[in-house]
């Protein structure tokens, strides 16, 4: 509520749920992704209903704060989830324009490596 210029004194936080979850492995780390909707107080001592988000990364056991966000309203907050399903979900090598771009790697590397050992061996 601090970053959003809200008063952190005044301010309330009415409820907190966590949304989404995904645990810690042996190959990576965990992700959770928090709700919470309040009463922020402004300088103006101004009431407005706020919608926030908090993102923390499990490592070893510890949660460290990703991202974190205060939205006028739930519109704005589900963006914010969209954005985050797409960096959760980690590319896939089951994706056909990955496993194109690795067969073309390899190609172009077997062709390079061609070309030097040719180079090479005409000298």
């Amino acid at each position: 509520m601090t970053r959003a210029r809200f008063c952190p004194e005044q301010s309330d936080v009415v409820q907190l749920r966590c949304v989404d979850e995904s645990l810690e492995s042996e190959h990576s780390f965990g992700n959770q992704l928090w709700y919470f909707e309040g009463v922020g107080v402004d300088i103006d001592q101004r009431r407005c209903s706020v919608f926030g988000v908090v993102e923390y990364s499990v490592q070893f056991g510890l949660h460290e704060l990703v991202d974190d966000g205060v939205f006028d309203s739930e519109q704005q907050r589900e963006r914010f989830r969209h954005i985050y399903e797409r960096e959760v979900h980690p590319p896939s090598w089951r994706q056909p324009a990955h496993r194109w771009l690795a067969i073309g790697m390899v190609a172009v590397t077997f062709t390079w490596l061609s070309y030097l050992l040719l180079r090479i061996l005409s000298v």
